[in-house]
């Protein structure tokens, strides 16, 4: 019962929030903040347990359907409810003078209960229904602001419907074929099916969750979803929700279909693994390097959600203990990482008015709490020690290095270097160097807003720590798919996986700290520079010349620039000009005049006459 409360909740709940909201607009955030508190704190008390149930028959069809929770469905719960929860309350002081709140927060309690449902759906009927319910809520709440978001919520939704497309073909031909949607009666059947034809649905699904996950070539609708959408909505969007595709195709590829079965798509060496692992690799290498090209900060992050989703799939397409467990583990850690950005970024916003990096700096003292959170954030997506993102950017390496992909390993390195490139450029132009004069009042922002930021950064040196507290979640996930499960203690590894302590390189840390600070300690104090005190060529600056954003990648860019084109994007512009220029065309023979018309017929007629006096018949 609790399955079928929490998608009802999810998908009603938001119906009545918009008539107290009506009225009351305080009352409206206490009720949405216990909806979304609901399901994190009901999933909380489900750890470990597997619930199956049926909530309805189609006689028509001859189907049941129903709701599933599972280690993985879990483990997705609960991580996007808690970063819809923090979102939800950075919210109320980001938008608080913001039009149209009542939609904002039907939109945004609607999305997080499309979300939900999906990931607790048993049957593939109901994870299709509640996908286009999550997409259509998504299409709205990226298309909020209107002008230039409007163009992007209906990229978005164009990509999203040709995914979409794809999916119902292949479950509709799943059901043709055996009778059944849900999904354990088709992962029996599946078993027995051919490898032909466990590719072709394999492929449809995976142009589905590949365009949600951005995979290269079929994400050209991202980085304008995230640059125009609410940034509340964008950490959503960005942290878990465009990771639904992740999630199918770990629902697909590891429990529908079935390793063995995955295993047996090969033609001599290249095999279906191996093709999606380089296209991961590929999308890791183009969205990290065109990420630090962009000065929109927003920009940055979309760019580099491009590229970790790539670190992702590239873990679970290894089919081995680490590779996955590796993958899983940086969705949880990259949807922390950039959900905590795109906050941070948002609080800049909030304070100066832009986003803009060459138009910002010296925000350091002025917003504390945001830089540092900015920092912690971008040490996770780097992969620093004593930061969650380290633990599984180590897990991926360790996995393809076993696994004998030296290319690949240099490829997921090399997207590492990336992300120090742009993560110093969004934390030099914002909060280094010196503050311009028009931001010398800026102040941090409202603690409504610093709360989520907080949580966040502490979960992130938390789970960087204490690793074996997300992983023994994972470890369950592992032994559900029947993959041998990885074995972790509370801080690291054990030998027989690889040696790894992060208690032991956090006293490491603290150890060479302690050092560094008594030598300096003994040296002659240092004379304190002033905000003005600076010096070009051994004279001093004036600071109407001061840059305060400094462009230090652009001799790069220069050279680099020609290789990032986003061909991919201008391929599927090309193809909308072409067909709107062939539908105006065809739209001419549709004049209004009836003569024109009757014209048409007695063409139409003579064809049919040449055709009989030549002996063709259809």
């Amino acid at each position: 019962m609790i399955l079928e409360i929490l998608v009802i909740i999810g998908l009603a709940a938001p119906l009545l929030g918009v008539a107290i909201g009506y009225r009351r607009p305080r009352v409206r955030s206490v009720y949405s903040l216990l909806v979304a508190l609901f399901p994190l704190v009901a999933l909380s008390t489900m750890y470990g347990r597997t619930i199956a149930v049926n909530y309805a028959y189609l006689p028509f069809l001859g189907i049941d359907l129903s709701l599933r929770l599972t280690p993985l469905s879990w483990f997705f719960g609960i991580a996007m409810t808690a970063i819809g929860l923090l979102a939800l309350v950075y919210s109320f002081a980001y938008m608080k003078d913001r039009k149209r709140l009542d939609l904002f927060y039907f939109l945004f309690l609607l999305v997080n209960g499309g979300m939900l449902g999906v990931v607790l759906s048993g049957d593939m009927f109901t994870f299709y229904i509640l996908w286009e319910i999550m997409s259509v809520a998504t299409f709205m709440s990226i298309s909020f602001n209107g002008k230039g978001a409007l163009s992007a919520g209906i990229k978005y939704i164009l990509f999203s419907i040709a995914g979409s497309s794809a999916m119902l073909l292949a479950i509709v031909s799943l059901y043709v074929n055996f009778g059944t949607v849900d999904i354990i009666a088709l992962t029996t059947a599946m078993s027995g099916a051919t490898v032909g034809y466990a590719v072709f649905i394999l492929m449809m699904f995976s142009l589905a969750f590949g365009i949600k996950n951005a995979l290269l070539p079929l994400h050209p609708w991202l980085p304008a979803a995230y640059a125009e959408s609410p940034t509340p909505f964008t950490a959503v969007l960005g942290g878990m929700l465009t990771r639904l595709g992740v999630y199918g195709f770990l629902l697909v590829m590891y429990v529908m279909i079935g390793m063995p079965l995955v295993h047996r798509m090969s033609y001599g060496l290249v095999n279906y693994q191996i093709i999606l692992a380089w296209i991961a690799g590929i999308t890791i290498l183009f969205g990290v390097f065109v990420a630090v090209f962009k000065d929109d900060a927003k920009q940055v992050l979309a760019w580099s959600s491009i590229g970790h989703g790539g670190y992702m799939i590239l873990g679970l397409a290894l089919f081995s203990t680490l590779g996955l467990a590796g993958g899983i583990f940086h969705i949880l850690n990259y949807a922390m990482c950039v959900s905590l950005l795109f906050l941070a970024v948002g609080a800049v916003e909030y304070r100066t008015g832009t986003r803009d990096l060459t138009k910002l700096g010296g925000l350091h003292k002025r917003m504390p709490v945001t830089f540092v959170s900015a920092m912690i954030a971008v040490f996770g997506m780097i992969g620093v020690p004593l930061t969650n993102g380290f633990v599984s950017k180590w897990l991926i390496y360790k996995g393809l290095i076993l696994g004998g992909h030296p290319f690949l390993t240099f490829t997921a390195l090399i997207g590492t270097w990336g992300t120090i490139l742009y993560g110093y450029k969004l934390i030099h132009n914002t909060f280094l160097g010196r503050l311009p004069q028009r931001y010398a009042q800026v102040k941090e922002v409202p603690w409504l807003m610093q709360a989520p930021m907080i949580t966040l950064s502490s979960l992130i040196v938390l789970f960087g720590i204490l690793p074996g507290i997300p992983l023994k979640a994972v470890a369950l996930i592992e032994s559900s798919f029947g993959v041998k499960p990885i074995v972790t203690g509370l801080v690291g590894m054990p030998q027989g996986v690889g040696e790894m302590n992060l208690l032991n390189i956090f006293g490491g840390i603290v150890a060479a700290t302690l050092v560094m600070y008594a030598l300096f300690s003994l040296t002659a104090r240092p004379r304190r520079a002033g905000p003005q005190d600076t010096y070009t060529a051994g004279g001093p600056t004036p600071s109407d010349n001061y840059n305060y954003a400094s462009r230090f990648y652009d001799p790069a860019e220069h050279v680099l620039k020609p290789y990032l084109h986003d061909w991919a994007d201008s391929f599927y512009a090309w193809v909308g000009r072409q067909s709107t220029a062939l539908f105006e065309s065809a739209r001419k023979v549709y004049s209004g005049n009836i003569n024109t018309y009757a014209l048409w017929i007695v063409i139409l007629l003579g064809v049919f006459a040449t055709m009989n006096l030549l002996g063709w018949r259809p």
